[in-house]
């Protein structure tokens, strides 16, 4: 028997009855999915340090469980001493098992490690049905060893999700467990 992850088989058997049920939808395949969460993670002070961005690589390769890729620079900007082609940050994309994987992680390990945690921000949306949650400190990760860390960087999560609106995001998102400050209705 294969591995299925645990939070996709409660995606099947508890978030979409629930979501069919809420919004009305004729079939199965309206229900709104996540698609694919991606992590980005910049590096300001790697114009200075080239090693720093090595370093992130490594770090969001621990903590999403797949190998990251360092982003480069698009343009030169001189105020920031920044030549295009440089390394400035690390990114990785988390699609079917690993995402699954990764959410779970993050929901019942990594959000509730943050300091005076109350909830996360449910004003984060695009408008699309995507939402983004910014982390202050990659430590709050188990998979870093706070130990072998020289410097605190935070990252940004994005949540894609196949939602037409927000409205449907949220609900899909709280029914598979974040945590969000105002439960509105």
């Amino acid at each position: 028997m294969s591995y299925v992850p645990r939070l996709r088989e409660h995606y099947k058997e508890v978030v979409v009855p629930k979501l069919m049920e809420k919004f009305q939808y004729k079939s199965a395949m309206q229900v709104p999915k996540l698609v694919k969460i991606c992590i980005n993670q910049g590096v300001g002070d790697a114009t200075q340090d080239k090693k720093l961005v090595d370093i992130a690589v490594n770090e969001m390769s621990m903590i999403a469980g797949q190998k990251a890729q360092a982003t480069i620079a698009r343009k030169s900007v001189s105020n920031f001493k920044l030549r295009e082609g440089m390394p400035i940050g690390s990114k990785v994309t988390l699609r079917k098992e690993k995402m699954w994987d990764f959410l779970d992680r993050l929901i019942a390990v990594a959000l509730p490690r943050v300091r005076d945690f109350r909830g996360i921000n449910d004003k984060s949306f695009d408008g699309r049905g995507n939402y983004t949650l910014g982390i202050k400190e990659q430590i709050i990760f188990p998979e870093i060893d706070i130990d072998k860390i020289n410097r605190i960087s935070g990252m940004d999560i994005n949540f894609v999700t196949t939602a037409q609106t927000d409205a449907e995001a949220l609900e899909l998102l709280k029914l598979l467990g974040m945590p969000f400050k105002n439960q509105r209705n």
